[in-house]
């Protein structure tokens, strides 16, 4: 039976006129004239028996049925290209995952592991997007997320399941210039220095001073930065110190860019999950991509 779906060109026309609101623009977006993105929007209304644009003296706009309509069509377009751009990724071996992340932890420790995963598994294909809060795996192409929160917050993301991979240590760290020739400094001295703050935990100092039975009416002052990898940079230029997770700075420690000021390790209830959609029919190359994850996080003997 022969289905009953318009061209694909009137289609991209149509999805590039409503976005646009003028078939000009969607004419230059499509590298065609505005004579044949007009034929093609006719036809597709001819073929539908839908008005999808009202003329006006000034352009075009979408009826209500088109707004609708294009709604509906640009998810599907988009999932299409993004199919097509897995394959020619791939050129047809194996298969791609699509991994939504956290920005820092997939910056400064995924990637630089990606290397290993290629060597085991050379035919996934990882593509990486970042994000930093929950969201509706249905309303995404994506097929997992390394997310980064406490149990709670993994508990309340509907519609998943999680692996835990790693705990969130979080250590002082500044340059070594900021310790002036000391290996490293008491908590109290800590408590005197330049704090740098991150935005997304603005009680980061205060429970790190309080584990160590320490009063620091400073705590709460000093620049904020939104991201780990801001604060880390700062703190390698000398404007602080700087609260991070020991395992987003191996690189600055090895190069010795940045050191351990004061070697007090606090244990937060946050860690690194991989979260995915909660369903019986996972991918193969995300069971691949899970397995990997888990015996690169194991603590070796």
């Amino acid at each position: 039976m022969r289905r009953k779906i318009p061209s694909l060109q009137a289609l991209a026309c149509f999805e590039a006129a409503a976005r646009q609101e003028s078939y000009t623009r969607a004419a230059q977006e499509l590298a065609l004239t505005q004579g044949a993105v007009s034929r093609q929007i006719t036809a597709l209304e001819e073929f539908l028996g839908v008005t999808l644009f009202r003329r006006t003296r000034h352009g075009v706009t979408l009826t209500e049925r088109g707004r609708e309509y294009a709604l509906q069509v640009a998810p599907r377009l988009q999932g299409l290209e993004q199919d097509t751009l897995d394959v020619m990724s791939t050129q047809g071996r194996g298969g791609t995952l699509h991994l939504a992340a956290v920005p820092t932890f997939a910056t400064r420790w995924l990637i630089p592991r990606l290397p290993a995963l290629q060597a085991q598994h050379p035919d996934i294909t990882v593509h990486i997007e970042t994000r930093t809060r929950a969201f509706m795996f249905a309303d995404t192409q994506f097929d997992a997320a390394l997310y980064a929160g406490t149990p709670e917050q993994v508990h309340n993301w509907a519609g998943t399941r999680a692996v835990k991979l790693l705990a969130e240590e979080v250590v002082p760290v500044c340059s070594p210039l900021l310790l002036a020739g000391a290996t490293e400094r008491t908590p109290e001295a800590i408590a005197t220095l330049p704090l740098l703050q991150q935005s997304t935990r603005p009680s980061a100092w205060r429970q790190w001073f309080d584990a160590a039975s320490v009063a620091a009416p400073q705590a709460l002052t000093g620049p904020r930065y939104e991201q780990f990898s801001m604060t880390a940079a700062a703190a390698a230029c000398g404007m602080g110190v700087a609260l991070v997770p020991r395992l987003l700075i191996e690189a600055e420690l090895a190069r010795g860019e940045l050191v351990v000021a004061c070697d007090r390790p606090l244990q937060g209830e946050r860690a690194y999950y991989l979260v995915s959609p909660e369903r019986s029919d996972a991918r193969p190359a995300l069971r691949l991509f899970q397995a990997w994850l888990q015996q690169t996080t194991t603590p070796t003997a």
